[in-house]
């Protein structure tokens, strides 16, 4: 899912260590296309093993959760159920650009021009079931829960927080503030240095933090009248109003009161903006979930990506034993704490 709106959501930059000891549901297939979009090589190709399996999601979800671990926070990983049937419009056209972006990577490759090609392939990535079981395998293996939503990810990870089963949404996207999330953290999986698209420059991405009640209250507005601006913006259901964009939603539904108001006073309409609404007012979501935390199996992680998926041992091994280090100190600190 996604939504333009964050010109007018005010954020605050944070530090992991903020976020040490406390459960972050992260929405699971924002971020593992993140890895399967940004973990490739320099041609634009996807990390593989010798079978032919793309690993760039194993990759990150190795590397990007263990230093979560080592910073005390928990990860807990939500994903996408069945889509509602209000998406498909916006799912036919992501295929189309997908199809579109490999034409033009082919091209790009063709020409010897690999930033092209590495661009337009971060803009094929497709989620399979072996990337979707493969993901839910390692994070067992790292002691890391995982839920499973009826529908959208970021619906069930706002209601978990909402319930009190979480802290945070962790997500690149706004939609989970749509549905009520207290609190959104953003930039979790992408920290560091980033290189600006189509720019040879580079900016430090840090964690950031959204509010819900922070930014209603700055805004002088309600949740349903946020909905009411998102949907003049464009959501993954709709189309937006051609010149609406945040800020001037902002203006006009703070102005006229609603929604309606503002179609009528336009003289424009958004087929089925009622049931929209109610998508993120009460998105379909489920209670039937366990949250547990568990020590990584290194040997287990060990089989699977290096015995497996042609992973390097030794690093594999590296990076988890500077985990099970972490592990140790924390619990040899809560042991003199309580003593």
């Amino acid at each position: 899912m996604g939504v333009a709106i964050g010109s007018i959501l005010t954020s605050e930059e944070i530090d992991l260590n903020d976020l040490k000891g406390k459960m972050i549901a992260m929405d699971g297939y924002n971020i593992i296309y993140q890895f399967l979009a940004s973990i490739r090589q320099r041609d634009g190709t996807p990390l593989m093993d010798s079978q032919g399996n793309v690993t760039s999601h194993l990759s990150g979800l190795l590397y990007r959760n263990s230093n979560f671990l080592m910073e005390g926070l928990k990860p807990i990983y939500v994903l996408d159920g069945e889509p509602d049937v209000m998406k498909e419009g916006t799912l036919e056209k992501r295929k189309e650009r997908k199809k579109e972006a490999k034409k033009e990577y082919e091209k790009a490759l063709e020409k010897g021009d690999l930033e092209r090609a590495r661009t337009k392939a971060q803009q094929t990535s497709r989620m399979s079931k072996d990337i979707v079981q493969g993901s839910k395998r390692l994070l067992e293996l790292m002691g890391i829960p995982w839920v499973q939503a009826p529908a959208e990810g970021e619906a069930q990870a706002a209601h978990m927080v909402i319930e009190g089963d979480a802290w945070a949404v962790g997500s690149q996207d706004f939609d989970s503030i749509l549905c009520g999330a207290p609190r959104l953290v953003r930039n979790l999986t992408i920290t560091g240095k980033r290189k600006m698209p189509g720019r040879n420059e580079y900016r430090e991405i840090l964690p950031e933090i959204i509010v819900l009640q922070e930014v209603l209250d700055e805004l002088d507005i309600s949740r349903e009248q946020l909905i009411d601006i998102a949907l003049l913006c464009g959501t993954d259901y709709n189309e937006g109003i051609k010149g609406i964009g945040p800020k001037r939603g902002l203006k006009k539904v703070k102005k006229m009161g609603d929604l309606e108001s503002v179609l009528k006073k336009e003289g424009k309409s958004i087929g089925n903006h009622s049931v929209i609404k109610q998508l993120f007012l009460e998105p379909k979501v489920t209670d039937d979930y366990k949250v547990d935390f568990g020590e990584p199996d290194v040997d287990g992680v060990v089989d699977f990506l290096s015995g497996e998926r042609d992973f390097s041992e030794s690093r594999v091994r590296d990076v988890l034993d500077k985990v099970m280090d972490s592990y140790e100190k924390e619990k040899q600190s809560d042991l003199f704490s309580f003593n």
